[in-house]
């Protein structure tokens, strides 16, 4: 089995950052200190990528950085969730003015993501990473902890939480605060429409939604909650059969815009009218939000500031590899438009 970064900087007695930057011939690390991790290095057999052992020294005051921001595997449909493009749009606003390069990963596939992680890491050029989704069980995610690599999540973190740096929303109130908002309309056939829960924000929303339902004391109903792998489209039959049966829903939470924008398209096959048949209120405020019609109500997750405080977070422990990891947590805030009216 291959010696890692993480068993060579415990040899070392020092951090992992500490040895990819040695690797590297980073300035900022002391020659003493070099010295320690060159000998664990060939004490345990490791041989970093050719082109982090061949890295000059940069001049001290112009140590130039890299970052990874890891997009989650997808053929198409990650491409266009402005999500994602807001939370970039902010990691670049931290990053531009301080010179610091910054690198879209992506993949069509878990394993394609994976081996395009794995080149860059062994060829030393990046000096940490930003992960724009938490999954359940994620591959990725175990390697980067494994290496002992530097990185922060978009999302809250369910393993390895002590030493893990994340950037999140509460998506579990955000959940619990769009369903009391149906409900403070009047609505108690409420739905959830979302994506499957090995995404922890969606899990996290959708455990808001039922919250709040359980302390108005209304009883969850299996057939109300739906789970879907990728975007409905507009002939859906899981969403058709909810909103044809005699027990359908008055109003429905969604995790997503895009998910919401679909759901619109499936209502209007149906000859469902939004608000007067069904009230929608979703996730992101993204621009989808604001020009389908009728406009959705939506939470504000606020991704370009997720972005900025990502960015922010990975550089000054990079700079500072001691620091214990940190937890943040960026307020959100409901939007109201015009997919939800009061019942009787």
């Amino acid at each position: 089995m291959a010696v890692t970064i993480k068993e060579v900087a415990a040899l070392a007695g020092v951090s992992p950052s500490t040895v990819s930057r040695t690797c590297k011939n980073n300035p900022s690390i002391s020659e003493e200190t070099k010295e320690k991790v060159r000998q664990a290095m060939q004490q345990l057999g490791y041989e970093p990528g050719t082109s982090a052992a061949a890295s000059p020294a940069v001049s001290p005051g112009l140590v130039q950085k890299t970052i990874g921001i890891i997009l989650p595997p997808s053929q198409k449909e990650t491409y266009e969730n402005s999500f994602y493009l807001e939370a970039i749009r902010g990691i670049s606003q931290f990053c531009n003015p301080r010179q610091v390069i910054s690198t879209v990963i992506t993949g069509k596939d878990e394993e394609e993501l994976f081996q395009v992680i794995q080149t860059m890491v062994q060829n030393g050029q990046v000096d940490g990473f930003i992960l724009l989704y938490v999954k359940n069980q994620d591959p990725i995610l175990e390697y980067l902890y494994n290496e002992g690599l530097l990185y922060v999540l978009i999302g809250k973190a369910y393993q390895y939480v002590n030493q893990t740096i994340y950037i999140d929303n509460d998506n579990l109130l955000a959940g619990q605060e769009a369903t009391e908002y149906l409900l403070s309309l009047g609505h108690k056939k409420i739905a959830y429409l979302g994506s499957e829960s090995s995404l922890m924000f969606s899990a996290d929303r959708k455990a808001g939604y039922q919250l709040a339902l359980t302390r108005h004391q209304i009883a969850l109903r299996p057939e109300y909650c739906l789970e879907l792998t990728s975007v409905p489209k507009g002939n859906s039959e899981r969403i058709k059969e909810l909103l044809e049966s005699p027990e359908r829903p008055t109003a429905m939470v969604v995790s997503d815009d895009i998910f919401a924008v679909a759901l619109e398209q499936v209502c209007l096959r149906a000859g469902l009218s939004i608000p007067e048949d069904l009230s929608i209120i979703s996730f992101n405020n993204s621009l989808l939000a604001r020009i389908t019609s009728p406009q959705l109500t939506s939470i504000d997750v606020n991704s370009y500031q997720l972005g900025i405080e990502a960015a922010s977070q990975l550089m000054n422990h990079i700079e500072n590899p001691n620091l214990l990891a940190t937890k943040i947590i960026v307020p959100h805030r409901l939007v109201e438009r015009e997919s939800c009216r009061v019942v009787d």
